[in-house]
């Protein structure tokens, strides 16, 4: 069973940057000194392991799942299960059976945060996670753009009528800077991410710019100290520890 605090992050829709996110939100904690797992939710989009270039899956011990370990994050994914980068076919009672699985089945052991890479939008697999795990700390995931942050505000509606706290609003794509200059450049423009959060009762609690992978990177979407992006997630880690623990002493007052 999962113990520690749940963070789950959800965005509207694909391709805002939902699971770098949640690796490398994951990846920052674990680095702060806390015990970490990754759980990766997102069934048809599975991406977790090659973003933490993974290439073996996990062992059981008495018919229980070990759970795989990379960058002092302990981490279970579809792509385990799915090989070959094939396209997953199987029906919603199947993936629930999945879900349930990862949930009950695992040896996680003695946790701090749980971050769930949760699945896109508000479909089958989101409402078996939240009815499993029924109350959770959810980041939402968009981008600056108006269209990005309508469709968002859907997720964010469906976590708060299943009686969980949207955290905060995490703004990916912010802007483009190129290096070694101060210029900034709003491609996907600006204010979205602000009305979001406004409409939904939080905050904006990153904003976090584009940045090109350098080439060799086996690891492009996990950010290496001395990038802006390190700076950046290590803020964030320690903004949602902060929050989290604010919202505990509320809920005990």
């Amino acid at each position: 069973m999962l113990s520690g605090e749940i963070i789950s992050v959800i965005s509207g829709k694909g391709g805002v940057g939902k699971s770098t996110v949640s690796a490398n939100l994951a990846v920052s904690l674990a680095r702060q000194g806390y015990a970490v797992a990754l759980i990766d939710f997102d069934i048809y989009g599975s991406s977790i392991p090659k973003m933490l270039n993974i290439g073996f899956g996990p062992k059981s011990i008495n018919n229980r799942i070990v759970p795989v370990e990379s960058h002092g994050v302990v981490v279970m994914s579809m792509g385990f299960i799915v090989k070959n980068n094939d396209p997953v076919v199987w029906r919603g009672p199947m993936l629930g059976k999945v879900v349930e699985q990862f949930i009950n089945d695992v040896i996680w052991g003695k946790l701090d945060y749980v971050v769930i890479d949760m699945p896109p939008g508000t479909g089958d697999v989101a409402m078996d996670v939240n009815r499993l795990i029924p109350s959770s700390s959810q980041i939402l995931v968009t981008t600056p753009h108006p269209m990005a942050s309508h469709v968002a505000e859907r997720a964010g509606k469906m976590a708060i009528s299943n009686n969980h706290e949207v955290l905060g609003v995490v703004e990916n794509m912010s802007y483009f800077q190129p290096p070694e200059t101060d210029a900034k450049y709003f491609i996907f423009g600006k204010g979205g991410s602000e009305q979001l959060a406004s409409s939904l009762g939080t905050e904006v609690i990153a904003t976090l710019p584009i940045i090109a992978p350098k080439d060799g990177d086996f690891e492009p979407s996990i950010f290496r100290k001395g990038t802006i992006l390190f700076e950046k997630y290590d803020l964030l880690a320690k903004n949602v520890v902060e929050l989290i623990s604010k919202k505990s002493d509320s809920s005990a007052s």
